[in-house]
């Protein structure tokens, strides 16, 4: 047996890339607010933390 053939048989099976598919888009529209909204002392912030001691 195919594997396949195991998922024609779980019901509602359907739904799981659509889930999936909008958990992506949900979490890469959040990423992208929280870096156009990042304040620009932050970012000069953070790019200057590996640099300190």
């Amino acid at each position: 047996m195919k594997f396949s053939h195991y998922l024609e048989k779980i019901t509602g099976i359907g739904t799981y890339p659509m889930v999936s598919l909008l958990l992506f888009v949900v979490f890469f529209t959040a990423v992208t607010i929280i870096v156009f909204k990042t304040s620009k002392d932050t970012i000069t912030h953070l790019e200057n933390l590996p640099l300190e001691n």
